[in-house]
């Protein structure tokens, strides 16, 4: 009898671990497949966001000593030396950034200039929609001029941005292109 106790004791507690294992099965299976939709997700967001890659930098081209300006009213500038242009969303005939999907892009601006008496200030504008956004600006009696400015900025798909020269200011460039605008989409909106 003892034999049939211990018998039936065994053959109990080996189908209850056959039923774990079946329950650990069922369970690896489920998370197999969460593991395999997230593969897939993460693939289409790949996908989604290679083709959302967008940066430029330009500068004024200048094989020698160039000043533009003074102007008495504002004066688009055209930076037609482009270092590079990923996603092709810079205009470098215009000097216009087309802005290709909605999201938050940074944009950065360097201007260089030679004080003077008059008019000795240097000055470029970075605007949005033609909606003046913010200054860089300098203004001494000798020596050179160095300002820079940048901002974020959640932008809609055609929005355009593009620097201007100040009234009465002027910028000077030469091989070492100092003035130089950039910008970039730091994430899709």
């Amino acid at each position: 009898m003892k034999v049939v106790a211990v018998l039936f004791l065994l053959c109990c507690g080996l189908s209850g671990i056959h039923g774990e294992q079946s329950d650990i099965y069922d369970e690896l299976r489920k998370m197999r497949i969460d593991l395999d939709n997230t593969v897939r997700d993460l693939e289409k967001l790949k996908t989604t966001y290679e083709g959302r890659k967008i940066a430029f930098s330009a500068g004024i081209s200048a094989s020698a000593t160039k000043y533009i300006g003074p102007f008495d009213h504002e004066f688009n500038l055209l930076y037609d030396l482009v270092f590079t242009n990923i996603g092709n969303a810079y205009n470098p005939i215009t000097g216009i950034f087309t802005a290709p999907v909605r999201g938050v892009y940074q944009f950065d601006f360097r201007v260089y200039g030679q004080g003077s008496a008059t008019p000795g200030n240097s000055g470029v504008r970075l605007l949005r929609n033609g909606t003046n956004i913010l200054i860089a600006y300098g203004r001494q009696g000798a020596g050179f001029i160095h300002s820079s400015n940048g901002v974020s900025q959640l932008l809609e798909v055609g929005d355009v941005v593009n620097l201007q020269l100040y009234p009465d200011s002027w910028i000077f460039d030469n091989i070492n292109h100092y003035n130089t605008f950039s910008g970039h989409l730091l994430f899709p909106m």
